[in-house]
């Protein structure tokens, strides 16, 4: 798979689309206005990767399966690199003022640094930065 280059569309599904979308603009993020109504909301990450904050009733459109209760169960965890343990502890405490919850505690492996969060919705996202010296070329 080298070389190819794909994009990544998250889809999570929100209670509340105009909170969830007013939480993620405090941490700075974008919203594509193009794939944005008042029932999704896409959420631009990079140029390659996109969350889609969907309603409770346009995210079950898309599954048979019970949405997950964020409350009681992690439905999986959402990553996001930054370009430095500054921005990382940045994110998180916007997070938590916009009405977030801290999730772990802080790791800091050193080469690698990490925090994570819950947004309004339950969702588990880990912040992290790793040292580009670390990583090896494959």
């Amino acid at each position: 798979m080298a070389g190819n280059s794909r994009m990544l569309f998250v889809n999570l599904s929100v209670r509340d689309l105009p909170r969830s979308m007013q939480f993620f603009s405090k941490l700075g993020f974008e919203f594509n206005k193009q794939f944005t109504d008042e029932t999704a909301a896409c959420m631009v990450v990079s140029e390659q990767a996109f969350v889609m904050l969907l309603t409770e009733s346009k995210f079950s459109q898309f599954t048979k399966n019970a949405i997950c209760d964020t409350s009681k169960a992690s439905e999986g965890l959402f990553a996001l690199s930054c370009t430095s343990r500054e921005e990382v502890d940045q994110i998180v405490e916007k997070a938590v003022a916009a009405g977030g919850r801290h999730a772990m505690t802080k790791m800091d492996m050193g080469f690698m640094y990490g925090w994570s969060f819950y947004d309004v919705d339950g969702h588990h996202w880990e912040v992290m930065w790793m040292d580009p010296a670390a990583i090896q070329p494959q």
